[in-house]
């Protein structure tokens, strides 16, 4: 017992104490808070037996179009250098695999489940770099700005997406899909990826902390109410005026047709007499 108490009287006997605290402390938030499982939590590590999975699904489901190897067909694009993040967005989204020919603008029920989906884009990102799929702590919008992501949607997403993220006509018989269903996960893949007529907004383009910004203010925009009552699929102004002036030019040809109504019968009481 004394050499323990003069342990305990040695200078650096206080040094050990406060470094054991702060390890056990460490640890006890790293349990707390699932420390070093975000990534897991959205892509998990990805082994050997996993990518020959993948490679396995890959040719059941989708080699038909995209080729054996992925370098695409008249059918389909390659996917060499695609990246995870784009086949996890096309296939979590159950746009892939795609039920006919032309664009894949809308979501559809998913085939696969989360894992397989993991796994082929495991395969797909083993042939060339691309985009990976983001982590948990990439897309969280803890800290986010909503109002600064509201200026950057406008500037960059509005013209296609509309101001409330419902969508909207583009060229071409193309259409810009709502992003009322999209989890942060495809929103941040989406634009990391560009699929269809969407452009890529890379980390030069839009830094990770902005499209962590315009994922707060999507999120944040689904759950405010309309102060106007009724939304008109929130679509903006021209929808709403074209509703008015419809409504108001409807309203006014009855109008019309009543009184005109009133005349004729008035005319027709005063042949009679």
């Amino acid at each position: 017992m004394s050499w323990i108490i003069a342990r305990r009287r040695h200078p650096a006997a206080g040094y050990a104490a406060i470094a054991g605290l702060l390890v056990v402390v460490a640890v006890g938030y790293g349990a707390l808070t699932g420390f070093g499982s975000g990534a897991s939590a959205s892509a998990p590590a990805q082994n050997a037996t996993d990518i020959a999975q993948g490679r396995s699904l890959f040719l059941d489901n989708c080699s038909s179009c995209h080729g054996l190897e992925a370098q695409g067909t008249p059918q389909a694009p390659s996917l060499i250098g695609a990246g995870a993040a784009a086949v996890d967005f096309q296939m979590s989204t159950g746009r892939m695999p795609a039920k006919e020919q032309g664009p894949q603008n809308d979501r559809k029920p998913v085939t696969f489940t989360q894992q397989q989906i993991y796994d082929i884009a495991g395969y797909i990102a083993s042939l060339a770099p691309g985009p990976q799929i983001p982590s948990a702590s990439e897309v969280s919008t803890a800290g986010a700005d909503a109002a600064l992501g509201s200026q950057l949607f406008s500037t960059n997403c509005t013209q296609c997406h509309g101001f409330a993220g419902a969508g909207g006509a583009l060229t071409y018989g193309k259409d810009a899909p709502p992003l009322t269903a999209s989890t942060p996960t495809q929103i941040y893949e989406a634009m990391l990826t560009g699929p269809e007529a969407m452009p890529v907004f890379g980390d030069g383009t839009l830094t990770p902390s902005d499209k962590r910004d315009i994922i707060a203010y999507i999120t944040q925009t689904r759950g405010e109410t309309n102060p106007g009552g009724f939304s008109l699929g929130r679509t903006g102004p021209v929808t709403e005026g074209l509703v008015i002036w419809l409504g108001g030019l409807g309203f006014l040809v009855l109008i019309a047709m009543w009184i005109t109504a009133k005349r004729r019968d008035t005319r027709v009481d005063l042949d009679e007499s």
